[in-house]
């Protein structure tokens, strides 16, 4: 599970004053004297009851208009902070089922009972009420290819919430956790570490009564332009699929190239491309091959 921290930090601050101790020294979870600093840091900025309260009203006044920050997240999740060094701070909103926007939109909306890992670390604290809940797992990320049906070996830990004060370590490709709506409305804020390598690192959903992986969560948007060169024609485009599905690195990328060039195939030239996908040398690309041939 997540790693526990405990801070006895009083003192309180602003986003302002959080971002500052985190520019002079850069969050680092590996780093125990970073990631020291950034409990303080964070800490601190829980121990403002005022601040998230403030800034929403602050925001409604005027509209949301020049805000100056954008999110890529989810309806519940607000980023704080603009990008520094590595870092940047979230909040996350967390209703429970008897919240008006739970019953129109649902769980999933909000990521509940959706069992995932995460590629990234990040550094939590529960800020207002009883907290989300979470079903922990863990997993060894290397052992995994990461083709949907594949069986991983997930370890239960245990069910906890994230309660007011308390701190969490999420490690980056270990943790896994099934999240459940809290008893009322939470909030929990986030140091969000950046690593400009994190992107090539899957981020997996899982199925908990068969332990297998449902897919993987975090496409990029390299896919999306090579797919999108692929549709629009041109051989310059053929010749760099090809040549991504044969030798990239990254496994989703060679899958994106044989799904982008299968498009543009009718039947028989498709089964012979999902052929040469299969031989391709990726476990990954090969299983996920071997299920599209299954379908034509």
């Amino acid at each position: 599970m997540p790693r526990l921290i405990t801070s006895v930090e009083t003192l309180a601050h602003g986003i302002g004053d959080c971002m500052a101790m985190l520019e002079d020294t850069p969050f680092d979870p590996s780093d125990e004297v970073s990631l020291e600093n950034g409990v303080v840091a964070l800490k601190r900025l829980a121990n403002d009851r005022q601040f998230l309260g403030d800034m929403l009203v602050d925001q409604l006044e005027r509209r949301f208009r020049d805000t100056g920050l954008e999110s890529s997240y989810g309806p519940q999740s607000i980023v704080l902070s603009r990008a520094s060094t590595n870092s940047f701070l979230r909040a996350n909103i967390w209703p429970s089922e008897d919240e008006s926007c739970f019953r129109s939109s649902g769980a999933k909306a909000f990521v509940y009972e959706v069992p995932h890992d995460h590629n990234f670390n990040f550094l939590t604290v529960g800020y207002f009420g009883p907290g989300y809940g979470s079903d922990y797992y863990e997993y060894d990320y290397e052992s995994v290819s990461g083709w949907r049906g594949e069986v991983a070996d997930l370890r239960f830990v245990e069910r906890t919430n994230l309660a007011e004060g308390k701190m969490m370590l999420y490690r980056a490709n270990l943790d896994i956790h099934s999240q459940l709506p809290p008893p009322s409305m939470s909030v929990s804020l986030n140091i969000m570490h950046i690593d400009q390598s994190q992107g090539w690192c899957d981020q997996y959903g899982f199925d908990l009564d068969s332990n297998a992986v449902t897919g993987i969560l975090n496409p990029t948007s390299t896919e999306c332009f090579m797919r999108c060169a692929v549709g629009l024609g041109g051989e310059q485009a053929i010749a760099f699929a090809e040549w991504a599905g044969k030798a990239h690195p990254s496994d989703r990328m060679r899958l994106a190239s044989y799904e982008a060039r299968s498009g543009l195939l009718d039947r028989d030239t498709r089964d012979a491309l999902w052929r040469e996908a299969e031989l391709s040398g990726s476990l990954m690309v090969a299983k996920e091959a071997a299920m599209r041939r299954a379908t034509l």
